[in-house]
């Protein structure tokens, strides 16, 4: 469905010079201060998802980066992202020690609607750490099948958000806004309802919205990106509601920059581009 960006005036526009920044880095800095990223997803034929994510974590500053995925991925993750800690899971119970040592958990890149999924989910949604809910852990939260824990960041398209509000996706994009205020209150989560003019909402009551992106962005595993990239600032020490924010512009921007270049646009093109945006922002050295 064709998106229409909505002309929202009651809300917080993000923009350069008042986006929330990560602190600059100190000499002594080591990688234990920047938070470690456990991305889990990635079903039978849908391992790039999780990649990506996991990538995308990695390339915007978290301090360590895990994957938990199918075994058959392993090889790829190692080839791709060797400093990436990769383990191959057959169920939710083997997730335990993964979360242990997990400060930040991004779920559902890849996680598919089946009993895998499913049993990693359930995990997951008990554990005490802050949680990015993407893709389809929307989906079986949207059936009822696990509930939302505290602390966390849900990323619906509007399709996702049809569903977690029992509507039409006609009715989410009538009225953007209404639907993402309605999303964050009803889990008591920041939600980033995404599209044209991607929404930000907060329990609490506030919201932003991002004007930047581009038509070339219309391309699979744009999510998947954004929900790594959410998680590295959680990692790194910003608030649910500051990490979505400067996530979704980041995220959006580098849209716009990749965008000049037409039609073809890859996911993975944004994450270096991401990076450049983000030391423009938040310079790593004092």
């Amino acid at each position: 469905m064709a998106q229409t960006k909505h002309e929202i005036t009651d809300v917080q526009q993000l923009l350069p010079g008042q986006l929330p920044q990560l602190a600059a880095r100190s000499p002594e800095a080591h990688k234990g201060q920047f938070g470690h990223v456990l991305v889990i997803g990635g079903d039978h034929g849908l391992g790039g998802a999780a990649l990506l994510s996991a990538e995308s974590a990695l390339r915007s500053g978290a301090g360590m980066v895990s994957v938990a995925t199918r075994s058959e991925h392993v090889p790829a993750a190692l080839a791709r992202l060797p400093e990436v800690m990769a383990r191959g899971i057959y169920s939710g119970n083997q997730l335990m020690a993964l979360l242990e040592k997990a400060s930040v958990i991004v779920i559902g890149p890849g996680l598919g609607a089946g009993s895998w999924g499913k049993s990693l989910l359930s995990v997951a949604a008990n554990a005490q750490q802050s949680q990015v809910w993407d893709a389809d852990a929307l989906n079986l939260l949207a059936a009822r099948d696990v509930s939302l824990p505290a602390n966390c960041v849900i990323t619906p398209h509007p399709g996702e958000a049809a569903r977690l509000m029992g509507i039409s996706t006609a009715e989410v994009q009538a009225d953007r806004l209404k639907v993402a205020r309605a999303l964050s209150q009803k889990f008591n989560a920041v939600t980033i309802l995404k599209g044209a003019g991607s929404l930000i909402a907060s329990p609490d009551g506030r919201v932003s919205c991002c004007n930047q992106g581009h038509p070339a962005m219309a391309t699979a595993g744009l999510g998947d990106v954004l929900a790594g990239l959410v998680g590295a600032m959680l990692a790194q020490g910003l608030t649910a509601f500051e990490a979505s924010c400067l996530a979704v512009w980041l995220h959006a921007t580098a849209g716009d920059r990749q965008g000049t270049f037409g039609r073809g646009l890859a996911a993975s093109d944004l994450i270096p581009t991401i990076r450049q945006l983000l030391e423009e922002q938040s310079a790593c050295l004092k």
